[in-house]
């Protein structure tokens, strides 16, 4: 299921053509098991990382906060990403780490789920909205924090196969 660009060359691609976007039907794909795994982080100052790790943001526990947004950002993905399945979820979670070499936030967000398409948006969108959240609750002390590094860490299920990133940045099949 692919379409040409303009040049006629075969991108692969499966959500465009050349009348426009569409959802790729997946009807007839049978359900799988999927996961993902996606991570993320946000460099910040030192001295940020102390307000997080000393509960000493005004608006709240930054962690708690930053885990329960990625959760919600994943349930409502297909809402964000133009053409994404709409999945049945069946697990999510966020593993956030102060990390004082960085200095800063590390995220990781796991997506489980039955269906006929992956999760790997689901998981991106976790890690990516629970850094944009700790972004928002430290803005008002630290207005120089990054978020980076947001990335698919590895995937399993579907005809595609698995997909594991190595320390060196390679994929893996």
């Amino acid at each position: 299921m692919s379409d040409e660009h303009a040049d006629g060359r075969d991108r692969g691609l499966t959500h465009a053509g050349p009348r426009g976007a569409k959802m790729v039907d997946v009807t007839a794909k049978r359900d799988t098991q999927r996961r993902a795994a996606a991570s993320g982080r946000v460099r910040m100052r030192a001295e940020t990382l102390a307000l997080i790790r000393e509960d000493g943001v005004a608006k709240g526990s930054v962690i708690e906060t930053a885990r329960l947004a990625g959760i919600m950002a994943a349930k409502r993905t297909a809402e964000l990403i133009p053409l994404c399945h709409p999945l049945p979820l069946t697990g999510v979670t966020l593993e956030i780490e102060l990390d004082e070499g960085l200095p800063g936030v590390t995220v990781v967000a796991r997506a489980t789920c039955t269906g006929k398409t992956g999760v790997e948006m689901e998981a991106l969108t976790a890690a990516a909205v629970a850094c944009l959240t700790v972004y928002d609750m430290c803005k008002a002390v630290d207005r120089e924090m990054v978020l980076e590094d947001i990335k698919l860490l590895e995937k399993s299920g579907g005809a595609s196969g698995d997909f594991r990133r190595t320390a060196a940045g390679e994929s893996h099949p």
